[in-house]
């Protein structure tokens, strides 16, 4: 059982960065980096400014793990915050589970870069991965709209002959901007952060006045999920995004893909940035074991 303090922690941490509504995209920004990054990077992690093909990146290596396997972390913030440096701790464990660097883009944020701006540098990133690592030796990773962007970057190599890589983890997903998930009132009581018009909106910020279910490159739900390699769904039974996870896992499936699904009730949206949680270690000890039946598999 979760011990209600430590929710309640990671509760005041994601409100204490939320500024009043109406206040500048800057301010969202700041405050949002400032929580991701008051988690302290492990002074054995070794941290290197990257150029990927044009993108600004970071990559992250834990101490002591293997170099012929590789990492693409998108990091969450509903395609408007959210940034590599406010990822580097969460890299740092990702890197010690996946028993490999992980590489974080800089990818651009909207309102500046609306769609298709964070899918053509997911792209130009996966090409620079491709150029120093076999198909099979990537693993592509997303947060939130991470793994929207995630799903949207898998779908699109798919459509234009792009080899894929091993295996994708997507963790609390946003891959319907149209926001009409059963979960979004079943859960509306339990989720402290998320509402269908947040999600709406930023899709507006993000897609404009595009029409989400014909943009399913930028959400994803709404695509072809044929061929697409093996992925990993964590999400919160107790989150309104939580069928943005399910439906797609449901439709991987019908089209005869390999998708697994893992639950986690009473859990805040995207809770594996909170190291302090207990759940947070069991979530990463699952994700290390899909990662260790896929990656550097040719």
């Amino acid at each position: 059982m979760s011990d209600p303090k430590l929710i309640n922690r990671a509760i005041a941490m994601f409100r204490e960065a939320t500024p009043p509504l109406g206040s500048p995209i800057e301010e969202y920004r700041a405050k949002f980096d400032n929580l991701c990054m008051s988690f302290q990077v492990p002074t054995d992690t070794k941290v290197e400014e990257v150029n990927a093909n044009g993108v600004p990146a970071f990559k992250v290596t834990a101490t002591g793990v293997a170099t012929n396997t590789i990492v693409v972390h998108f990091h969450s913030g509903g395609y408007v915050m959210g940034s590599a440096k406010g990822y580097l701790e969460f890299a740092s464990r990702l890197s010690a589970i996946a028993n490999a660097p992980v590489v974080v883009p800089d990818y651009r944020l909207a309102p500046e870069n609306p769609y298709p701006a964070p899918l053509e540098d997911a792209l130009a990133v996966y090409h620079w991965l491709l150029d120093r690592y076999s198909p099979g030796n990537i693993l592509v990773s997303g947060d939130s709209a991470g793994g929207g962007l995630t799903l949207a970057l898998l779908m699109s190599a798919r459509d234009r002959g792009i080899p894929l890589p091993a295996a994708a983890v997507v963790i609390s997903p946003l891959t319907d901007l149209a926001a009409e998930g059963n979960s979004y009132e079943e859960n509306k009581d339990s989720d402290p952060l998320i509402d269908r018009d947040l999600a709406v909106g930023m899709g507006i910020v993000y897609i404009g006045d595009r029409d989400p279910k014909q943009t399913p490159l930028a959400s994803p739900l709404y695509g072809n999920h044929q061929g697409l390699p093996p992925l990993f769904f964590l999400v919160s039974g107790s989150e309104v995004l939580r069928d943005d996870s399910t439906r797609v896992v449901d439709s991987i499936l019908a089209a005869g893909g390999n998708a697994e699904l893992v639950q986690v009730d009473g859990m805040v949206h995207i809770w594996t940035i909170f190291p302090f949680l207990p759940e947070t270690t069991e979530a990463m000890a699952k994700i290390k074991h899909f990662i260790g039946k896929h990656l550097g598999v040719n």
